[in-house]
């Protein structure tokens, strides 16, 4: 039974391809769930197996004599049904869930192309199985070669550079634009996802110590700033002089109408202003006062449109190096599988050799030894090397093939 698993790795998951947020929140697992998971995967016999669970994807890796065995465990332990499963999911075996990880690993399933944070998160799931002893060689050896190709890529190919999310291109803008950016007095108004997004950003790109928030809600914006020491909070009260302090006002408010006006500007005053809301949430007027600059979300999206175009010209350079990774492993995956037969075939030859061999010596007079052992080493190697190509053959059932020798030279 065991052998029959370890024939198949499957790749079994949702992912926001074909899954929604809320069904992918139904599939999710908690930590304690991943744990709790893979503990009972080692109790059941599993050899090998760990999850990656995301934002924007759930997946079991592992081996397993039937992709159903590893939907029941995930099914289990969240809150999706099998029949949701169905409908929803991508199911992969062998060569298949082997190209799938390197895929994953190197940004090219990313839901941003070239989004490298998911390789951080494999990382970390690897390590959590590891840590409860339900990996095994074949999944060290996988994992290793995926996260070398990952930092090839990275290295080697355009597919991480630029901007490609509408809050880093807002930073990135004020560093090319703003020369003395560090010194400048920056507002960040509202802290939805992309407020959030863009504090995270100045703080992780820019040395600016002056960059000041302002939410509806203070609560929000208080515990946020006591986890980003470099940023002070202010109150809704406050907004127009704050703005009046501003030499940067980056605005990210969500409202369905205006929530900076020109009542809220100092009319001599310059001022870059930042709309990343969808609907815009900086009245086109302000633009009437002579100092002020303001740059819209569809400018911005511009950026991130011509980074993808540049990234997507860069997947063909990504895929020759996971292919060249890919037959590396493949290659340490067939050797290590052959190896044991191998030596078992030779070790059979070579004592049926070293049987004839003694039993002409007393049969032939002046018979050659040294001949006989030069011709049969050649026949050993040459049969031994077809055996290898007959194995490597996708054709051929490894295990068959293992027993009809067993059967033929342990008899």
């Amino acid at each position: 039974m065991q052998e029959v698993k370890q024939e198949h790795f499957y790749n079994i998951g949702v992912s926001y391809k074909k899954a929604d947020a809320k069904m992918r929140g139904k599939f999710s697992l908690s930590k304690e769930n991943q744990v709790a998971l893979l503990e009972l995967a080692k109790e059941k016999g599993f050899t090998g197996i760990f999850i990656l669970s995301t934002c924007n994807r759930t997946e079991i890796n592992g081996f397993a004599e039937h992709p159903y065995q590893l939907i029941q465990l995930l099914c289990s332990f969240s809150e999706g049904t099998v029949e949701e499963f169905a409908t929803i999911s991508n199911v992969y075996k062998n060569q298949e869930a082997i190209n799938h990880l390197y895929r994953i690993g190197t940004g090219l399933e990313s839901q941003i192309l070239g989004d490298y944070e998911i390789v951080g998160q494999l990382r970390q799931s690897f390590k959590l199985a590891k840590s409860l002893n339900t990996t095994n060689a074949y999944l060290e050896r996988l994992i290793n070669s995926v996260l070398q190709a990952s930092k090839r890529v990275k290295n080697e190919t355009k597919l991480s550079s630029g901007t490609t999310s509408v809050s880093y291109a807002a930073v990135q803008y004020i560093i090319k634009n703003l020369p003395d950016y560090n010194s400048k007095n920056i507002l960040v108004f509202g802290l939805g996802k992309m407020g959030k997004h863009t504090c995270k950003n100045l703080a992780e790109y820019t040395q600016n110590k002056s960059v000041c928030l302002i939410n509806r809600t203070e609560e929000k914006a208080v515990e946020f700033v006591k986890e980003h020491q470099s940023i002070r909070n202010s109150v809704i009260e406050n907004l127009s002089e704050e703005v009046k302090k501003a030499d940067v006002l980056i605005v990210s408010t969500g409202a369905d109408k205006p929530t900076i006006t020109q009542k809220h500007i100092a009319g001599n005053k310059e001022i870059l202003i930042l709309d990343l809301s969808m609907p815009e949430n900086v009245a086109k007027n302000v633009t009437e006062f002579k100092g002020v600059s303001l740059v819209n979300v569809d400018e911005l999206s511009k950026i991130t449109d011509e980074t993808l175009a540049i990234r997507q010209q860069e997947v063909p350079l990504a895929e020759i190096i996971i292919e060249t990774h890919k037959t590396e492993f493949n290659d340490w995956l067939n050797h290590r599988s052959f190896t044991p037969a191998i030596a078992a075939l030779k070790l059979s030859l070579e004592n049926i050799k070293k049987d004839e061999i003694n039993f002409q010596k007393k049969k032939i007079v002046n018979f050659d030894e040294n001949q006989a052992e030069i011709l049969t080493s050649r026949f050993i190697q040459k049969i031994t090397t077809q055996f290898v190509k007959h194995l490597k053959d996708e054709n051929t059932s490894v295990s068959q093939s293992l027993q009809v020798i067993n059967k033929v030279f342990q008899s």
